[in-house]
């Protein structure tokens, strides 16, 4: 894999949903050796902190369809006005988080510097329901939906511009929990889902090179990995907000980052929903780090 100038942003919210703790996760990810891990890589790695959120807030909306709304705005526009300056400082962007409603903010940020941006979502979900589809209300089940530009206006346009990503250039792995409206969407748009069905059935070796080929084939001039950490089976990775059983394995997930650093596809990449309150002894933070590892070019001989 090529050497990379790297800049590590952090983002340390949990609005997008409503189980605390998963704000310190940019924190479980630095103590777990990210920085080393990837500076021992060869790459030059430089942590820009975290994107300052304001915690007051927490708990106090009212709006049950659209959850800490105003706040997950707020930290988004940041997000974005990040990401794009590490862009314009020909960077390559890490953001740790954080929920997944965090996606918003980094693809607001990322879409504005390409012309057909590509995006491989690694996630148990689909993250593509909208205010009328949500059973919950909490935005991390968004951002998929949002950068596609459908749902709240106010979301939809952050950075002054929608849609963020085309439905053709996105490519879901994992999925194993989606909602019927999601599912519906899903159809309409067409969007390439590789579910946990195929994943058995094709083996990861497959389902990654029909991804990889899926999204060439579309000539993406970048591609984002937004990679959730519930997307693997919640044996290796307890510490999420929303586990499902059934998940992605260890093995296929590193299988997986090592086809992508193979393949020099990958142009930026966030890492979400590690939840140290719900972790054991930081298990699902070293999971985090140990992919990152082999994402950006870590081998065994």
């Amino acid at each position: 894999m090529n050497k990379l100038k790297m800049s590590v942003i952090g983002v340390p919210m949990d609005f997008g949903q409503n189980r605390r703790g998963v704000d310190m996760g940019p924190s479980a990810m630095r103590y777990a050796g990210a920085i080393q891990r990837l500076e021992a890589l060869g790459h030059e790695v430089k942590d820009e902190g975290d994107i300052s959120i304001d915690q007051t807030a927490a708990g106090q909306d009212t709006n049950t369809k659209l959850r800490n709304l105003p706040e997950v705005i707020e930290t988004s526009t940041k997000l974005a006005d990040k990401v794009s300056e590490v862009l314009s400082n020909k960077r390559f962007p890490l953001v740790l988080g954080g929920d997944h409603s965090i996606a918003i903010g980094t693809l607001a940020g990322l879409a504005k510097n390409y012309e057909n941006l590509g995006v491989i979502w690694y996630d148990a979900h689909a993250d593509m329901n909208t205010e009328e589809t949500s059973p919950s209300g909490n935005i991390h089940g968004m951002p998929l939906a949002v950068s596609m530009g459908l749902g709240n206006d106010k979301l939809v346009n952050i950075h002054g511009y929608a849609p963020k990503v085309k439905p053709e250039n996105i490519v879901i792995i994992g999925a194993r929990s989606v909602d019927p409206g999601e599912r519906d969407l899903i159809k309409e748009k067409g969007v390439k889902v590789f579910t946990m069905h195929e994943i058995d059935k094709l083996g990861m070796t497959e389902v990654m090179n029909q991804a990889m080929w899926y999204l060439r084939d579309r000539e993406v001039d970048g591609v984002h990995l937004s990679l959730d950490l519930d997307g693997l089976d919640p044996l290796y990775t307890p510490g999420v907000g929303t586990p499902v059983p059934g998940g992605i394995s260890y093995r296929e997930s590193h299988l997986a980052m090592e086809m992508l650093a193979s393949s020099n596809l990958i142009t930026s990449a966030e890492f979400v929903e590690v939840n140290p309150i719900l972790d054991e002894k930081n298990k699902t933070a070293d999971v985090a780090v140990a992919l990152m590892g082999s994402l950006f070019g870590e081998s065994l001989v």
